[in-house]
């Protein structure tokens, strides 16, 4: 399995991010990770092919958003760059997170 590139925090594009974060499915995976980090990428309970949740985390990995570790095999587990997005946009994700959350208080069952 080849290495996965992940942009240092200075390299972190505000249109990147924004982008990344405008997409439900991503929004979705990265709530769930505010909920608690470190989870494979079979168990955010998104009903989409294997390979479009891989295109989604591609993107949000590409945004600097999450990293993802290589765990046992293929498996691939995510956390969130919380501390570095914060540093990089103070309180962007934040405000991004509340605003969906107003929007869509519920996320799906897992």
């Amino acid at each position: 399995m080849k290495p996965l590139h992940h942009p240092r925090a200075e390299d972190f594009s505000i249109y990147a991010v924004l982008h990344a974060l405008a997409e439900p499915a991503r929004m979705t995976i990265v709530r769930r990770l505010v909920e608690g980090d470190g989870k494979p990428c079979g168990t955010f309970g998104i009903n989409l092919s294997k390979s479009t949740l891989s295109a989604h985390f591609k993107v949000l990995r590409e945004a600097g958003i999450i990293r993802q570790e290589v765990a046992a095999g293929n498996s691939r587990v995510n956390t969130l760059r919380r501390e570095e997005l914060d540093a990089r946009f103070p309180g962007l994700l934040d405000a991004v997170v509340y605003a969906v959350e107003q929007a869509e208080p519920a996320l799906p069952p897992v």
